[in-house]
């Protein structure tokens, strides 16, 4: 069975770490930084983690719809992304999410945690990694 595209991002970079990034639609467009560098801009891994945590509050709130109920408005989704350099793989990220659902059962909470891991594609991605491939982009 083929997986049906719902939305493909397009993003053309220029400059890696030190250069800039813009959606084809313009509703993207930043200056990247290398990390800790206190440059202006920002990098891959607060992107990733920012796409990951939204990405993951939209599946709590499915989640929540499954069991009938409303998150709270306070609900919030910290993502950490840690870069780290591996002597024997290089560099190498490794990720977490920490979730607040005030105001509701523990063991609740936990399902609705546990149902949206399960079913998101950014949590998939995490666990199970993602389909990819690598191109050179031959010039006419």
């Amino acid at each position: 069975m083929t997986a049906k595209t719902l939305f493909t991002a397009n993003v053309h970079t220029v400059g890696g770490r030190e250069g800039w990034a813009k959606s084809s639609d313009g509703q993207l467009d930043v200056k990247l930084s290398v990390p800790g560098s206190n440059r202006p801009g920002t990098n891959p891994e607060q992107l990733f983690a920012a796409g990951w945590s939204a990405c993951f509050e939209g599946a709590l709130a499915n989640a929540a719809r499954e069991q009938g109920i409303r998150l709270p408005p306070e609900t919030a989704v910290d993502a950490e992304v840690n870069l780290s350099l591996d002597e024997a793989d290089g560099y190498v990220l490794s990720a977490r999410l920490n979730v607040s659902i005030p105001g509701v059962a523990d063991d609740l909470a936990q399902r609705l945690v546990d149902r949206a891991h399960a079913t998101r594609p950014y949590s998939r991605m995490t666990r199970n990694g993602i389909a990819a491939s690598v191109a050179l982009a031959v010039s006419a």
